[in-house]
This record gives C-alpha cells, structure tokens and sequence, in this order.
C-alpha cells in the first residue's frame, strides 16, 4: 500500500484548526475551513476525505459520498478513504457500488484486512457467495483468531452449499468465542443442512442452557422440529421461547398456530390477542383469530374482530378475507364473492381460493367452482411437504396390506383376552365426508355415550406394535399391554365417565379392522354411507389438514383409488372376521332423523333419550369441531348436499368406471 504524501502548509494548517473546531462539536465551521482550503488550491485529497467524514458525521451521507469518491480517486489505495466510502454508499443502501470500491486485488493487499472484510460481507449481502468465501478465508488465513470472520465463513459457505465447510468454519467461531450465540445458531442451521440433524438439536439445546435468557436457540430448534415433522415436540419448546420473550409477537403468533393444530382453542386465542396487542397489524394473528372462531362455532366473533382490525388500520386485503367470512356464515353469498376477490394473492392462497369456490358452489356456479377448487387443490400441491407423494406412499402400503389380509395369516392369531370391567370400544367409521360428525354429534347428545373424534389412540398403538404385520406376532401379554396403551391415550383426551360407552369416531378406521378385532373381538362398528360421487365431491370440495391420508383428495382419481381400497380393506376384513355393523345411511338421516337414529341407538344397547336429537344444541356445546364438517353440523339438517354430485358429473366422469362398483353396492345409481 502507498504511504500518504506529506502535505503543504496551507493544507497541514487548514485541517489543523478543522480538527480541533471538529473536535470541539463546531462542525459549521471545520467545514467552513476545510472548504476554503480546498478553494484555495489546496491538498484535493487530504480535504475530500476530511470533508467527506465530516457530512458522514453530520448525517449528510449524499454530501459524504460526493466528497469520499473524489478523495479515492485520487488515492484509490488508501484503505482509511476506501473504508468511509463503502460505508457511507452501505448506509445509503449501495452494496453494489460499494463491492466495486473493494475489489479483489485492494482486498487482498490490504495488510489491515479492512477492505477484505468489508469484501466478503458486501459479497454476501448480495448472495455472490463465492466471493465472500474467497475474501473470509483471506481473513482467517491472516487472522486467525477472528471469530467474526470465521461466522461469516461458514455462513457463506452454506450459501455455496458446503455444509461440511460450513460447519468446520462455524466449529472453529464457537471455539474462539462460546459466549456469542447467533453462532451457536448458526452451527445448528448448518449441521441440520449437512445432515445431522441430532448434533444440531444437541447445539441448540446447549444453548438454550448456556443463555437462558434468550429465546433465539429454542425458536430455531421449533423451527428444526417442524421442519423435521416432529410436531408434538414443537410446541414445548415454543411455549418456552414464549416464556423467555412474552412481549415477542412472533413468538405468540406461533404459539397460537401450535395451539391450533393440538386443538386448544381458547390457548390458540388468548396467544393470538397477544400478539395483536404487541404488533397491531400483525396480519397471521387475525386470521389465526377468525379460523378458531370458525371452527368453534362462533361466528358471532366476527364482527368484533373486523372492527378491531379496522380500528388497528389492518391492510384492505386481510380485511376482505375477514369479512368474506363473515359474509359467507351469513349466506350473503353475493357479498362474500365480492370481498374474496379483493384478497391478494399472499394473504391464506389456499383458504381464499377454497372460500371463493365455496361461494361460488352456494351461488350454482357449478363450473366456476370446481375450477376455484381445482385452483385451491394446486396451491396445496405446491407444498414442500410433498402432499401427492406422500397420498401415493399410502395407497401402496393399502395395497400390500390386502395382499396378506388371507385367511391364513388371520387364523394363526392367538386369542385375545377381553378387556376387564369394561365393554369394548364403538368405532364410528365410513368414507370422509359420508355424514359422520353429523352422527357423531347426535351421538354426544346423549347422556351415556363419550364420543372421541379423530383422535391417535388407536395410531398409537399401531405404531407401537409395528403396524399391521405385526398383529399375529402379539401374545396375550402384548395384547393386554396394547389395550392398556389404548385405554390410557383415551383417558388422556376423553376421560368417558364410569359406565359411558366410548365411541371411537375415525372414518377411515376402515382399513384398521384387523388391528381392532385384535385388541377388542367384541368391538361393534357403525358405518356410515353415503352416495360415493356425493362423498367423493365433496372431499375434493374439503380444506383438509393435509396428512397423508388427506393429500389423497387432492385430485378426484387419487380420491377415488383412495375410496376404492379402503372399502376393499374392509369387505376382506368383513370376511376374514365376525363383524357386528350397524350402518347408517346419510341420506336417510338427513331425509329422518329419528328413524335413522332410533335403530342405532338400539343396536348401542341404549335408552332413548330425545335429545339427542338435537344436534344443533350438541354441536354449539361441543367446542372446538375439528373435521371439515365444522359449519354445516350446527345448521338444521339440510338435503341440499344429497345429489349435489350431478351438478359436477361432467367433471366426475373420468372416475365413474373407478366407483361404479361401490355405487351399485352400496344401492345407489348414477
């Protein structure tokens, strides 16, 4: 690098007294006398620089860069001048012009490695990885001990996608420095990437020891878990990062959704308001807001939370979203279509497409709607949780289960001992969509029935015991042991009184037949029907949460092999097994209620108790309804849904010859 040329006189003298009226705060006149030096002729490079520092300290950055560029044009190798360019042109949001003020060469001869590091970190801003790789590991290779430069090293290289690298480099950052924490996170966010996923959940969890005060190590391990799909682990530790940051709106936006998802609403609330009273506008907490009134039947919300959100200036497009909601639970159909169109793009895409298809369905605008659904079906399909992979996974392992389901396989099971003091479960089953939380809630009607809706007990134990290969495996002692399991998994989330009988409610518990009659050889069964163009409408119609069993709606010819080989699993259940089923037809009970449901209530071995009859009472007591069903349950039982298929049979027709069979079965027709 050049040295500074001695200056002349007049210069040396001008900045003198600059410098010390710089230093006593008068910086109107060390400009002043800087400037006149610089009319006089004097040193352009000396007083550029000078002045240029002094607009960068009196906020005046435009007037700063005019001045610094001049002076690094005359000295392009002074790292002091280069150093006060780049980081006025960083504050005026120029990186680009910035990087080209440190180039490579300056960079690397540099011996104060100012311009390497400022290199690298402009490299990075704008994603040019490799080069900011190239520029810290100049850093690291003359300073080794700089931690900083060795963080930026490694996140760079995850950049390039060298994960191993990465790690090394922030490997070596926490060695020099264990006490600075985004590097912890850091390393974690690398290892996970490279791979390794437990040694990034041991960093995480380390420090989240090591600084318990700091709630960044116990988000980031939230966001592990759900990447990795571990959901029940995700809520502790959002709940905990929450705890050590109350006042973070993010954090109990989060927390809300968690709540959401293991179905406690009035926790999901009382997060969500939280994090509206700390972030006004905080868009997600609103709509978090209205999907937990929609699905606890309180429409009467609604209004009041629209005028909070107005009154907190929330932007025009959540707005709509919202008082399309409100529009739709009134059946202003019109008006809600109105609203829906009004959302962008960004706000819920899969909830505002599946609104404006069910408006536009209400509305017997039959053909516009199935492209709206079709529309919402293809945004879920874009989900890099791999929706169709993981539906196509299922209907393979259906597949290979029915090949084994032979009367050899069920007859070289031992015998199952009965349940102790308690008769065995009810289990409610029947296609999605065949009227079930509609039985269901007739069902809790009554005094000496506990209904347990689609909860994991019985998935539970099937992974526990691993899974259907594995039932002519138990012994008596297993089985006892799975039975306890179960009944303890109940307890947890139904707790049915003493002498109630407990109904397990799971539709598609039609293919785990087998599993039942193992652990409960006197387990009765309901089995709800309904015309299978009508069912398989209205799941491709249904915003599921998309597991794997869902993701099979996505598209009407999956929906139907879906539907085609779970009522195989169980007729050959059916006819490897002593079955006592009562069936349920939707049809009938929307036609009749009470002829409907008087035989079952018999079948159950109960009193009849009127009223049960009245689901709409049920429905509204009943809390938080987590099927798709949520809406029409607690409505007067309508017909308008029975038949609604041939408005769509244009668009049906290319899964006809799949149910065909199931329809004549089943006694219906097309």
């Amino acid at each position: 690098m050049a040295t500074s040329p001695i200056l002349d006189a007049g210069t040396a003298d001008a900045l003198r007294q600059a410098m010390g009226a710089a230093q006593r705060g008068d910086l109107s006149h060390a400009r002043a006398l800087a400037e006149g030096a610089l009319a006089r002729g004097g040193d352009v490079v000396a007083l550029n620089a000078f002045l240029g520092m002094l607009r960068a300290r009196g906020g005046d950055t435009a007037g700063a860069i005019r001045h610094l560029k001049l002076a690094h044009r005359g000295r392009p190798d002074d790292a002091t001048i280069a150093c006060n360019l780049i980081s006025a042109l960083i504050e005026t949001g120029m990186p680009a012009e910035a990087l080209e003020v440190a180039t490579h060469d300056f960079a690397f001869a540099d011996p104060s490695l100012r311009i390497a590091r400022y290199r690298g970190f402009l490299a990075q801003s704008l994603d040019n990885f490799q080069v900011a790789a190239e520029a810290y590991e100049h850093v690291v290779a003359h300073a080794p001990r700089d931690f900083e430069s060795w963080n930026n090293l490694g996140n760079a290289r995850t950049g390039l996608g060298d994960f191993d690298g990465s790690v090394a480099a922030l490997t070596r950052a926490v060695e020099l420095d264990p006490l600075a924490a985004p590097t912890r996170l850091n390393l974690a966010i690398a290892l996970h990437a490279a791979g390794r996923a437990a040694e990034a959940e041991a960093v995480l969890r380390k420090a989240a020891r090591d600084f318990p005060d700091d709630d960044r190590p116990l988000h980031e391990l939230y966001v592990e878990f759900k990447h990795d799909g571990r959901d029940d682990e995700a809520l502790p530790v959002i709940e905990e990062a929450s705890a050590r940051n109350p006042s973070n709106a993010g954090l109990q936006l989060k927390l809300g959704v968690e709540y959401g998802l293991v179905r406690r609403p009035a926790d999901a609330e009382r997060a969500f308001r939280a994090a509206i009273s700390f972030d006004a506008t905080l868009v997600d907490a609103y709509l978090g807001l209205a999907i937990q009134y929609e699905h606890t039947n309180r429409e009467e919300e609604f209004a009041p939370l629209i005028s909070l959100a107005e009154a907190n200036g929330l932007e025009a497009g959540p707005l709509a979203f919202l008082r399309a909601l409100e529009h739709r639970r009134a059946k202003r159909f019109e008006e809600g279509l109105a609203c829906i169109q009004l959302v962008p793009p960004e706000v819920e895409p899969e909830r505002t497409a599946h609104i404006r298809a069910t408006l536009l369905d209400r509305l017997g605008r039959s053909d516009e709607a199935f492209g709206a659904f079709e529309e919402a079906a293809q945004v879920h399909q874009a989900s890099p949780t791999e929706p169709l992979r993981r539906g196509a996974e299922l209907r393979t392992e259906l597949r290979a289960e029915l090949q084994f389901m032979t009367p050899e396989w069920a007859a070289g099971w031992a015998w199952a001992p009965p349940v102790a003091d308690r008769p065995d479960p009810v289990f409610l089953v029947g296609f999605p969509r065949s009227g079930t939380t509609l039985l269901d809630t007739i069902l809790m009607g009554h005094p000496a029935v506990t209904v347990m809706e689609e909860q994991p007990p019985l998935n539970f134990v099937d992974k526990a015991i691993g899974g259907l290969a594995a039932i002519p495996t138990l012994d008596a002692a297993a089985i006892t042991k799975a039975q306890a399991d179960y009944y303890a998994e109940v307890q947890k989330l139904a707790a049915p009184p003493p002498g109630n009988l407990l109904i397990d409610k799971s539709p598609l518990f039609l293919n785990k037949v087998p599993l039942i009659k193992r652990l409960f050889p006197r387990a009765r069964f309901i089995l709800a029907l309904r015309h299978p163009c009508d069912v398989l409408l209205s799941c491709f119609m249904s915003n599921f949460r998309l597991n794997s069993a869902m993701a099979n709606f996505l598209r009407l010819e999956d929906a139907a092999e879906f539907y085609d080989l779970n009522f195989r699993h169980w007729e050959q259940s059916q006819a490897l097994f002593d079955m006592d089923v009562h069936t349920v037809v939707y049809e009938r009970l929307v036609d009749n209620v009470e002829a409907e449901v008087r035989p079952l209530i018999d079948f159950l071995g109960l009193d009849w108790h009127e009223a049960a009859l009245d689901h709409q009472r049920t429905a509204k007591s009943r809390g938080l309804i987590t099927t798709a069903s949520y809406s029409q349950v607690t409505e007067p039982i309508y017909s308008r849904a029975a038949g609604r298929w041939e408005r769509y049979r244009t668009h049906l027709e290319p899964i006809l010859p799949t149910i065909e069979p199931w329809v004549r079965k089943f006694g219906y027709s097309l």
